[in-house]
């Protein structure tokens, strides 16, 4: 489905962007991974070219608007173009609003929210160029829909992206670029095997999720052939935002 296309994926060394990469380079893609965290994503190329992928890796501060265009220069350069975005780069800090600094708010605002727009103009730029059709694919969450205290800086990031997602996909349709958002519910990375049967009974859908469910909703919104499907907010989450909770 992928064989010779562009993917750069940020976040690639958390849970989901791990996934992502392993998954992408399985279908025959080209990777461009960026991460905050150097040895976690420089462990994960390895992985990755070990099991026959095509990979390359850079440590990248999405905070650091600067950065941003020597990033996609490059993977345009030594990739050959760019067909696939996947905006995963992304924090929270769980603070109460009271007592959250302006310097916290900034920091996930600008990775999150800032980070998703800058990498989307520089994609879209080069996307455009090449004249041939692209994908971006923004990771918001259900936290932009329902939230949790002391979850400001983050649900107020997510549905920026959300918001984000439709606004780029009328400004970038007429160059042949699609933009749809994906917001992930309880998506596991972590011990599956631990998770209580409460974990999974609470869910619609019987059970939490995994990181391949996020796996696979972006392959169906990357897709070339899906080129119909352009800014949509599309809820991963086993319908628990679909569900109403009474406390007895």
């Amino acid at each position: 489905m992928f064989e010779g296309l562009t993917v750069v994926i940020t976040g690639a060394a958390g849970g989901i962007g791990r996934h992502l990469c392993r998954a992408y380079a399985a279908k025959g893609a080209n990777v461009y991974a960026t991460s905050l965290h150097g040895v976690e994503g420089e462990e994960l190329a390895e992985e990755v070219r070990l099991a026959g992928g095509r990979i390359r890796y850079r440590q990248a501060d999405l905070r650091d608007a600067a950065a941003v265009p020597a990033l996609f220069e490059e993977a345009e350069a030594e990739c050959g173009g760019i067909d696939i975005l996947i905006n995963n780069a992304g924090y929270g800090v769980w603070k109460s609003p009271l007592e959250l600094t302006v310097e916290e708010w900034d920091g996930v605002l600008n990775t999150n929210l800032r980070g998703t727009f800058l990498c989307s103009r520089e994609a879209a730029i080069r996307m455009k160029e090449q004249g041939r059709k692209g994908a971006i694919v923004n990771i918001a969450s259900t936290r932009h829909l329902q939230s949790e205290p002391h979850s400001e800086a983050y649900a107020a990031s997510k549905g920026g992206i959300a918001s984000l997602t439709h606004a780029l996909a009328l400004s970038l349709g007429e160059y042949g670029i699609r933009v749809n958002a994906i917001s992930p519910g309880w998506i596991e990375t972590g011990d599956y095997d631990a998770l209580r049967p409460e974990d999974h009974t609470q869910h619609p859908a019987g059970r939490v999720g995994k990181p391949d469910d996020i796996v696979r909703a972006c392959f169906y919104l990357t897709d070339p052939e899906n080129d119909f499907v352009t800014g949509i907010d599309l809820v991963v989450d086993g319908g628990m935002t679909r569900k109403m909770i009474y406390v007895p």
